[in-house]
């Protein structure tokens, strides 16, 4: 009795629009045909839903209340479909329903059905004779002449007399273990379908279980229950309650599993039987069978579930309407505004002009800003785009490797490429004279072994600029493919003459530390009267015959090995002089090379941007390559693109707008209408 009491309460609660129970007791005669007494007024929010969902609103994100027909295999879903909509439907071993099948069915007073099929954009009709054979050949086109399965919806359209105002999507029957000719993954695709229908908040899922099996154990139910674990949005319809009537009655009062909108036996037709006859059949078994008519009379039969299923229709359409009229108005005022913001389309030579100078114009400023006044305030976090200050790095890192290269390195075997110079240097002449050929031939070696080092630091600062020019000149010119095509083309073909040309200068460069040597830098003085001051007692220490020191401490270069020099006392002195000459000289010659390249790369990077770019982006736009400033009124693909997606889309919303509108105007002059009631 408990039981019973908790079964009628669920019901009571989820189905505040049933019928009376005098209604519900009436034999079947009297109460057909099964049409809800809410139809006249649920009919136009039904064609309103489904005329949002012609319009494929679901890809703008709205999501449409809908009832999801899930079950497995054999479970009798079709037979519960027909029972509802009159028809036959496609039967057979397997999978019969192989797509999506969206079943509109409408109550009106025709002197004989009306049944469409439409997929694939094109409306078919037909008839009952025919249907099942016109659904298989449908189905046929959309998923292929085999057993597979595909998530392209076909929507069958019922208008018959006596049917109740439903919109249900019927999809394939869950099956394990595939048969000959259907994908080792069948499974997986048919769950794939039936979770995307009855994951969102607005599906309402019907389940469909064979009075046969435990009901814990229907992958059906795990699959709902893994999108809805308190069952709200579920209700359940117990087939083949004729064939396995015992313990239905407790299976439907435990609710093991969860069904918040309750469970509905019914009885499907057999044979031959007509829809009228198998009702008065299902009619009288509930009413005389030993164990079903124990069963409460508001769970039980055909008509009830078609109450039911209005119901639950109308429930869950009171409560979405409003969400989708908020998110139909919210995406229509996102899609415009994105609208707004794309650029105007070009329609005129002058104004593809005033958007080229107003474009070169905003990036030759960008360009001034990070190259020129040491500005990131555009890119406060890309650090990459904080150009004098990676540039400076770069600088730093090129005087790094000068000094700390084999050249710079005063040390390592010191004197001894002095001495062997000198050695081939000899001429015949007054004794001490320094031979310039001996200095020279000592530059020149240095220079020769360091030439590589400015010529790479040049490459890979006009690498980096052309990654930052380029970077800022696609995004200015991001809206006008072709202008932006021909920015960066001038862009890195600008970059690449001025490297070249920098590649020129520091060659010239490094060839004048080559040929001469010259400089009025007092600093070379300064620091050859320091060392050379300590050329006395440098000599004397190496060749103290007592103490015979392995290394000596000379101030300005630090502890030096001598051990090797002593043999070569009678021109230790003018090798040191040679030696200290050229420390102070390659100094000055290191520091010369950095400048001279820092301010050629400064004057080149000043040029590039306030004169040399715009010429070449002008060039490049009017050649034949460029095709003339008439190419800028062509849009960019992404462009036109992104504004036939918004402008689709749009037009989609505002469609659905005035759908929804429609409906609402109407249901407002229905009063308290209590469809939409919670």
């Amino acid at each position: 009795m408990a039981g019973s009491r908790k079964a009628k309460a669920v019901d009571k609660s989820n189905n505040s629009l049933a019928l009376s129970h005098a209604e519900r007791v009436q034999p079947l005669t009297v109460v057909a045909p099964i049409v809800s007494s809410y139809n006249e007024k649920i009919r136009p929010v039904l064609d309103a839903v489904e005329n949002l969902r012609r319009l494929n609103v679901a890809k703008e994100g709205i999501q449409l209340p809908t009832i999801v027909v899930v079950g497995d295999q054999s479970s009798g879903k079709s037979s519960v479909l027909e029972s509802l909509a009159g028809i036959s439907l496609p039967r057979g071993q397997g999978i019969c329903t192989r797509v999506p099948l969206i079943m509109r069915l409408q109550n009106h007073s025709l002197p004989k059905p009306e049944l469409l099929l439409e997929f694939n954009n094109k409306t078919i009709q037909t008839d009952e004779a025919n249907v099942s054979d016109a659904i298989n050949n449908a189905t046929d086109e959309l998923a292929g002449g085999g057993k597979g399965i595909s998530n392209h919806p076909l929507t069958l359209i019922v208008k018959k007399d006596g049917v109740p105002d439903l919109t249900m999507v019927d999809l394939p029957g869950i099956t394990r273990v595939p048969v000959h000719g259907q994908p080792e993954n069948i499974y997986d695709q048919i769950k794939d379908i039936i979770m995307e229908y009855i994951t969102p908040e607005e599906s309402i899922i019907l389940n469909v279980l064979s009075a046969s099996v435990d009901f814990t154990t229907c992958e059906s139910i795990r699959m709902s229950q893994s999108v809805d674990k308190r069952g709200l949005r579920t209700l359940a319809v117990v087939t083949k309650s004729d064939k396995n009537p015992e313990g239905l009655l407790e299976k439907v009062i435990a609710d093991d599993v969860n069904i918040g909108l309750g469970y509905v036996c019914v009885r499907n037709r057999i044979g031959d039987e007509s829809y009228e006859e198998a009702r008065m059949e299902e009619h009288r078994l509930f009413e005389s069978h030993p164990q079903l008519s124990k069963i409460d009379k508001s769970i039980v039969g055909v008509h009830v579930l078609a109450q039911k299923l209005v119901q639950v229709q109308a429930m869950i359409i009171s409560k979405t309407l409003p969400d989708i009229v908020k998110k139909i108005n919210e995406k229509l005022t996102f899609n415009l505004n994105e609208l707004e913001k794309l650029p105007v389309n070009l329609t005129s030579v002058a104004d593809a002009m005033t958007a080229f100078m107003h474009i070169t114009g905003l990036s030759k400023e960008s360009l001034k800003k990070v190259l020129i006044r040491g500005e990131f305030d555009e890119y406060p976090d890309d650090k990459e785009m904080h150009c004098t200050a990676r540039l400076v790095e770069l600088l730093d890192s090129f005087s790094k490797d000068l000094n700390n290269c084999e050249e710079s390195d005063v040390t390592k075997n010191f004197l001894m490429e002095e001495i062997k110079v000198l050695e081939e240097a000899k001429w015949i002449g007054l004794p001490n004279f320094m031979p310039r050929a001996a200095f020279l031939t000592i530059l020149q070696r240095k220079v020769n072994g360091i030439a590589k080092l400015p010529i790479d630091f040049v490459d890979n600062v006009w690498e980096y600029l052309g990654k930052v020019v380029t970077s800022i000149l696609t995004h200015h010119s991001e809206n006008y493919y072709q202008l932006q095509c021909s920015s960066r083309r001038a862009g890195q073909n600008l970059i690449s003459k001025m490297k070249e040309c920098s590649i020129k200068h520091v060659m010239v460069a490094v060839e004048m530390e080559q040929k001469t040597d010259y400089t009025c830098n007092t600093e070379f003085t300064v620091e050859y009267n320091s060392l050379i001051s300590q050329q006395v007692p440098f000599v004397d220490a190496v060749l103290d015959a007592q103490k015979k020191p392995s290394q000596v401490m000379l101030e300005g270069v630090g502890m030096i090995d001598v051990s090797h020099l002593r043999e070569y006392s009678d021109v230790l002195n003018q090798a040191f002089d040679l030696k200290v000459r050229m420390i102070a000289y390659w100094k000055i010659v290191k520091k010369r090379l950095i400048d001279t390249i820092a301010l050629h790369l400064m004057l080149s990077i000043s040029n590039f941007v306030n004169k040399d770019l715009e010429k070449e982006i002008v060039h490049d736009l009017l050649s034949p390559i460029g095709g003339g400033i008439e190419r800028l009124l062509e849009e960019s693909p992404s462009i036109s693109g992104k504004r036939e997606r918004l402008s689709r889309s749009v037009k989609v919303l505002k469609e659905s707008k005035d759908t929804v509108g429609n409906i609402i105007d109407k249901i407002a002059s229905y009063g308290e209408y209590v469809v939409f009631k919670e």
